[in-house]
């Protein structure tokens, strides 16, 4: 039987905020890192929904014209009513890297749709879609895109534009138009959808600020005629389980599973968000070994990875829990001397560092911290998929590593976490798994 939806995530920390949304509504979700054959796909007879993970938000435009065409195909035999393209909920892309226009283009031409609706607002994340301009939340309140303290000041995709359309147009020459807050409360989503097809708009925004309007959203792309082809965050789930539960689709939500504790926690992370920051110095307060890896030499990479691992295995044996980090914030020097292949490198390094602290010690679950670090550090895990455990912090939840070609890997437990996600006990939580509402 066809997936009820398939999707590709432009990082590994949004696929499975994904997988999170879809799983804990009551669709059974995996996980895959690259497209599954049918008799991968046998050995997962319960998947409703289909996901790859990728790492198309920190590659280039050249890049993704040559990876993304064959594994949107693959996505398409599946026969899923819709793919969904997803999208960082703080839409940070450019031109010249993660670049959403060069990936609607792909789009549009494996898919052929009528047009491409594009869903970025995921108000259970703080990220709210108005008139076509995106509101992101941060531990100072809601802020305007191009006025967001995270955002703005980006390393890679500094946001300096909130309205969506107008930001796309800087990446791709396809017409845009919105379906904006005023039509989508007032019962004319279908005729302002019309009109907006009517100039030639090909990508069309629909706001989202609540939950009246991500039912909305999800009814025009369910029921509108997409074509097949999707854009956006998260809440493009959001909105299409809402409207799934609005009509019958799916049943009442069910009870999420609990998050159990851990007498021991791993953490990696090469985010340089204040978030993350915040999030390794209550760590550090609470008794964590906070390791700091110098990466900046590129030709001593090596070296100080192992010299970090020897560290950690030492104080793991110590009973100790332990979190090796890359930066403490955007500010961090050793953030400016990084260059984006580098960055590569290191998560690379990051995902053998997690491997062998695995294989060695057994521990049950680890943390891995920043969006383009968890994509090359499973990578190397060698992970076949993965599997969505529990509630953790929205964006972010507990997953289970599927890994039949190792045995010492499979089963093992890691949330993957994007520089902005979580509460700043995060690490904390991961280990105790004492959540607090709306951690």
């Amino acid at each position: 039987m066809a997936p009820r939806l398939t999707f590709y995530g432009d990082d590994f920390t949004g696929s499975t905020a994904v997988m999170e949304v879809l799983t804990f509504a009551g669709v059974p979700t995996l996980l895959f890192l690259a497209p599954p054959a049918p008799e991968v796909l046998a050995r997962y007879p319960e998947a409703q929904a289909i996901g790859v993970a990728g790492i198309a938000r920190s590659q280039t435009p050249d890049w993704m014209r040559a990876e993304l065409p064959p594994i949107f195909a693959a996505l398409r035999r599946l026969g899923a009513p819709l793919v969904h393209y997803k999208v960082c909920s703080t839409f940070d892309s450019a031109p010249h890297v993660g670049s959403i226009g060069a990936a609607a283009e792909i789009g549009a031409e494996v898919f052929a749709p009528d047009w491409i609706p594009l869903v970025v607002g995921a108000p259970a994340i703080g990220r709210y879609q108005v008139f076509g301009n995106l509101f992101a939340g941060s531990e100072s309140g809601i802020h305007r895109l191009d006025r967001h303290p995270v955002m703005a000041r980006h390393p890679v995709t500094p946001m300096d534009e909130a309205d969506l359309c107008r930001h796309l147009s800087r990446q791709t020459d396809m017409a845009t138009g919105v379906v904006d807050m005023a039509a989508m409360t007032s019962g004319r989503g279908d005729a302002a959808l019309a009109e907006a097809r009517a100039t030639g708009a090909r990508i069309i925004a629909l706001d989202a600020l609540d939950d009246a309007t991500l039912a909305e959203a999800g009814r025009l792309m369910w029921a509108g005629g997409a074509g097949g082809f999707v854009l956006g965050s998260q809440g493009v789930e959001y909105a299409l389980t809402a409207y799934w539960r609005r009509t019958g689709l799916l049943p009442a939500e069910p009870e999420p599973s609990v998050l159990t504790p851990v007498d021991q926690l791993f953490a990696v992370s090469g985010s340089c968000a204040p978030t993350t920051a915040t999030q390794i110095a209550r760590a550090d307060a609470a008794g964590f070994a906070v390791l700091d890896l110098d990466a900046s030499d590129p030709g001593a990479l090596a070296a100080e990875a192992a010299r970090t691992l020897d560290a950690a295995l030492d104080l793991l044996g110590q009973g100790r829990d332990v979190l090796v980090a890359t930066a403490r914030g955007p500010d961090d020097p050793r953030v400016t001397r990084l260059s984006a292949a580098e960055n590569d490198s290191l998560g690379a390094a990051l995902g053998q560092i997690v491997a062998e602290i695995r294989r060695r010690t057994g521990l049950p679950r680890i943390a891995i911290a920043g969006g383009d670090t968890s994509g090359h550090a499973l990578s190397v895990l060698g992970a076949e998929a993965l599997s969505a455990v529990a509630p953790l912090a929205p964006g972010a939840p507990l997953c289970r590593v599927h890994c039949p070609a190792d045995a010492t890997l499979d089963g093992l437990e890691v949330t993957l976490k994007g520089g902005q996600m979580g509460a700043p006990d995060f690490f904390i939580t991961t280990k105790t798994g004492a959540t607090r509402p709306g951690a």
